[in-house]
């Protein structure tokens, strides 16, 4: 059964993500446009949009993997363009990234995929704790009989799991998903769905949710963000932003929802 999503009443108004006056172009190709977002914690925010909106530029720059060329972006409550090196480092230890690809090593089995972090960052771990962390993570994702699985004997969908059950070894206070529904069917699809919300619920994370899927951005997010030409022409409910009288949000919907 779906678990269901936490209402405000569960979350405190503690911003975990601000951004403000957000600008980056690449060359001449203005990107975003001064966008402003804040993520409250305990929260799941989409990020909607066409492809090439700039979508997976917003949650580098969150990551720390671009550099805006203008504007504030507070993650926890500092300031990621002005920190380099261990201090970066340290952040994104709270940061958890699901790649659009899963981004797993394939000459790794699942376990030395989930082990591998783990063991990067934190020193002086036992095997025991080891084997503890990834039968967690794996248990959390529902594929512990996956363990000694390589990548390539794994579906689209177990991959997707995979991947983010390599960041919730770490366990982070932020996800960030990028098209975390993307070439899927639409029952994997909903089964990650429902594991966004999983992970919402048991690690108490806040998260961003970059995608083009509105199923996706209805069923797991409490606001949604609808990106257009590099600026956010509308943030709230999905039902507030569904309802819009701006053309280019219903050109979007109306686009999506025929296909």
């Amino acid at each position: 059964m779906k678990n269901a999503k936490l209402t405000n009443t569960d979350k405190k108004e503690e911003t975990v993500i601000a951004i403000k006056g957000l600008y980056k172009s690449f060359g001449e190709l203005e990107v975003l446009k001064g966008i402003d977002l804040n993520l409250y914690r305990g929260e799941n925010i989409a990020v909607l949009g066409k492809s090439g909106s700039g979508k997976s530029v917003l949650i580098k720059i969150i990551a720390g993997l671009l550099k805006p060329d203008k504007g504030d972006v507070k993650v926890l409550g500092k300031q990621v363009d002005q920190l380099f090196g261990k201090e970066l480092d340290e952040l994104r230890l709270h940061i958890g990234f699901s790649f659009q690809n899963s981004a797993l090593y394939d000459s790794m089995n699942v376990y030395q995929n989930l082990a591998f972090p783990l063991t990067m960052n934190v020193k002086n771990l036992s095997r025991q704790q080891v084997d503890h962390a990834v039968a967690e993570a794996l248990e959390a994702v529902g594929l512990t009989d996956k363990i000694l699985d390589l990548p390539a004997e794994l579906s689209g969908g177990q991959r997707k799991r995979i991947g983010i059950a390599r960041t919730l070894i770490l366990k982070p206070e932020i996800m960030l998903y990028d098209e975390p529904t993307a070439g899927l069917d639409p029952i994997t699809c909903a089964e990650i769905n429902d594991l966004i919300i999983e992970v919402q619920q048991q690690y108490k994370t806040s998260a961003v949710i970059i995608t083009h899927d509105l199923t996706c951005a209805k069923n797991t997010c409490d606001r949604i963000a609808m990106l257009i030409d590099g600026t956010f022409l509308k943030v709230g409910k999905f039902e507030e932003v569904l309802n819009s009288d701006d053309k280019q949000i219903k050109d979007f919907f109306n686009y999506n929802f025929i296909q």
